[in-house]
């Protein structure tokens, strides 16, 4: 193995090398999403939002450097994590889009240069926003019809949430009824259900007292509170609740955020006393050097400010990118650290293979969370000579019985971000990376190659499919929450049934109910009449299936939630996707160039793609599923504007807005903002200086419209 030169000090992402960046981009995803599961779907964060943030702020810096990187499964491109399954799910008429953040005064002035920039402001233009508090706590969505609450629901995936309607109606700060003359027919508010400082701990007591659960924090307990089965002990608890922002609307009652948040007041709301406006950027700062001051004395908590561009008018414009909104902020505070004794290493393998080293902690406590499990990435990392996330100084390598320096910042396990080397053991030796993978067939284990021919930090099984390691996780990831979702068939169940021989590929769950007279699920321990019923009840609910869910299901690299939904929503059916495959995997040109001109689908994707279908083992695989399910079409675009399903790509210079705010404006009704030209283009809006894409679009016959022609097509 090439040797590789210690660094004189931990390099920042502006120095990490392209394929560098790259493997820490694969790392972070996966440790993001872990932390995301936990937090939203199992009121469990391992981590403390500093240390969660201080991932996120890493992980986007890279993007920010590399865009190449970004894919529609990102998880800078998703929201939350899908819902648990504990309640009925409802679906948002209006996603529910997480925020951006900031973690330095920098990053604030960023923002508000995007907005100057996309809006075309000068320097003089006035941009008034809201700013206030980032309660933490849980995200709500109250539906309200004829001024009725008919709805709660919890953010889930964003799209999808939780039916919690009974529990919170048990607030007191919600009304059941709106207040006053003119409520909107239908009117979502949305806001954070949380739980005081006094009443967490006074809860706490009692919970000691009975014997019962004790709450790690007040936003652990509040979730916990208001996803009870039974209501009453929701009213049993002291839950809040604060209005800040809003859903579908049938009418907005005022055009300002400020204006929105005094009229949630007046319909009975209580919300945040201390949102103020700032009229520029060091009127935002210090907001929040004052907030963050106040932080200790405030009864519930926050771990940040928000700030929204106040002109609801300029919300619309400014839009969304992907999971966040351009027009508002998070301003987050620092992460918090703690020193503890690494006890052993363990290896990890991942669905594709890869290797992830965990280091075994000495429990200690850390921003009102327990750790025990921490991230060491990758060899060179353990090695002290580069990798992932938070470099060591000069020198330190990590060691089994090192004292170590941990940091709960934006990850599925918190990171060490230090060793201390004069409490280091006599007898601790330096870690040997394994050249063989654990499982029984011991295949060996390569670095990754990255795309300049560099060995990268990535180790991998060499295994593939034959490796029951990776072959059980593509299974755990079929039948998780977000793809299948099947009930009552978990990670536990998925290993045992792989373990006996019965489930080895998808398409054997589905054939489980036939095979059952040999195998007779209800003598197993643990089992019944009753629980293998519902199992194969919950199979059969899965017989029909979205298109989106049954592309993430297949478990191709590179393509998670959201890639799956671009796919899905760019060819409309499995056949038409299908198709599209077979031909990619051939080295069609045709069919590439159609794939690669779909939004945020780039060469990573495609390669994935490529190789998956590639293989007849996956096409049998793929083949067998497909005979036991029914896959539906994706969704329809719902709005009913004229370029509402139609392709649009957007070239040269505008005059009149930016090629950012088009694109949105073009997503808004309904419409997919394309990244290149093909034969399946309906339009192409060309400003002064189009180049390439204006000969593609002629080439093909695709309809080229000016900015003008474009803005008359969409008017109204």
């Amino acid at each position: 193995m090439a040797k590789t030169a210690q660094p004189k000090s931990p390099p920042d992402v502006a120095d990490l090398t392209k394929a560098q960046a790259k493997v820490e981009h694969k790392r972070l995803t996966l440790e993001i999403e872990r932390h995301d599961r936990a937090y939203y779907q199992e009121d469990a964060p391992k981590i403390s939002d500093a240390e969660y943030d201080g991932l996120r702020r890493r992980f986007n810096a890279i993007e920010a450097r590399f865009p190449e990187f970004v894919s529609s499964d990102s998880p800078s491109q998703k929201i939350g994590a899908a819902p648990s399954g504990k309640f009925k799910k409802v679906r948002h008429a209006v996603p529910m889009l997480s925020l951006d953040n900031a973690f330095a005064e920098d990053d604030v002035l960023d923002f508000v240069g995007r907005i100057r920039r996309f809006l075309k402001l000068g320097e003089d233009d006035s941009i008034d926003f809201s700013a206030e508090p980032k309660i933490d706590g849980l995200s709500m969505s109250l539906r309200y019809e004829e001024g009725e609450l008919v709805t709660a629901a919890t953010r889930g995936d964003g799209a999808e949430g939780e039916d919690v309607t009974s529990n919170i109606r048990t607030l007191e700060d919600v009304p059941k009824k709106l207040k006053g003359r003119n409520v909107p027919d239908i009117c979502e508010v949305r806001g954070e259900v949380y739980m005081t400082k006094k009443a967490f701990l006074a809860l706490n007591e009692r919970q000691k007292a009975a014997g019962d659960t004790i709450f790690a924090n007040p936003r652990n307990s509040a979730a916990g509170s208001l996803r009870q089965k039974d209501p009453s002990i929701t009213a049993s608890r002291p839950l809040g609740f604060f209005a800040y922002a809003w859903g579908q609307m049938s009418a907005m009652p005022e055009d300002t955020q400020s204006g929105m948040i005094g009229w949630f007041e007046r319909c009975g709301f209580k919300t945040n006393p201390l949102t103020k406006i700032c009229h520029s950027v060091e009127q935002l700062i210090a907001f929040h050097r004052k907030i963050e001051e106040q932080r200790a004395r405030l009864d519930y908590d926050i771990d940040g400010v928000v700030y929204k561009v106040d002109r609801l008018d300029w919300q619309e414009r400014l839009g969304f990118v992907s999971r966040t909104p351009r027009w508002a902020i998070a301003h987050k505070f620092p992460a918090e650290r703690a020193m503890t004794v690494l006890r052993d290493i363990e290896i990890q393998v991942g669905r594709t293979g890869s290797f992830t080293p965990v280091g075994k902690l000495e429990p200690i406590g850390v921003g009102g969370v327990i750790v025990q499990n921490v991230t060491l990435h990758n060899e060179d990392y353990i090695k002290g000579i580069g990798g992932d996330g938070e470099q060591l100084r000069e020198g330190r390598d990590i060691r089994i019985g090192d004292t170590v320096v941990i940091q709960r910042a934006g990850d599925v396990i918190p990171q060490v971000v230090d060793v201390v080397i004069d409490k280091r053991p006599d007898n601790a030796k330096p870690y040997h990376f394994p050249k063989k993978c654990p499982c029984p067939l011991h295949t060996n284990v390569v670095r990754e190659e990255t795309a300049t021919g560099e060995e990268g930090a990535r180790a991998r099984c060499t295994g593939e499919f034959a490796c029951p390691y990776q072959k059980i996780e593509h299974l755990k990831l079929f039948a998780s929450r977000r793809a299948f979702d099947i009930e009552g068939l978990g990670e536990k169940q998925i290993a045992y049934f792989f373990e006996q021989g019965w489930v080895k590929e998808p398409a054997d769950i589905f054939t489980l109910e036939k095979r059952n007279a040999k195998l007779k699920l209800e003598d197993i321990e643990g089992y019944g009449q009753t629980s293998v019923r519902n199992l194969f009840g919950a199979i059969e609910e899965r017989r029909r299936i979205a298109l989106e869910r049954f592309i993430f299901g297949l478990g191709m690299r590179h393509v998670g939630e959201t890639t799956a939904l671009a796919l899905a929503r760019g060819y409309g059916s499995w056949q038409a996707f299908h198709d599209a495959c077979l031909k990619v995997a051939r080295d069609d040109e045709e069919a590439i160039a159609e794939m690669d001109a779909l939004d945020q689908i780039g060469d990573t994707v495609i390669a994935s793609i490529k190789a998956y279908f590639g293989e007849s083992h996956n096409r049998g695989i793929v083949e067998r599923l497909t005979k036991e399910v029914t896959i539906l079409d994706a969704e329809k675009p719902k709005s009913n504007s004229k370029i509402a399903g139609k392709t649009v790509v957007f070239t040269g210079s505008l005059e009149k807005m930016t090629r950012d705010e088009a694109k949105a404006m073009a997503e808004r009704l309904g419409a997919k903002a394309a990244g290149s030209v093909s034969k399946k283009t309906d339009y192409v809006v060309a400003g002064p200086g189009a180049g390439s894409k204006l000969a593609e679009a002629k080439k093909h016959g695709v309809e080229v419209l000016t900015e003008d022609e474009w803005l008359k097509m969409i008017e109204g």
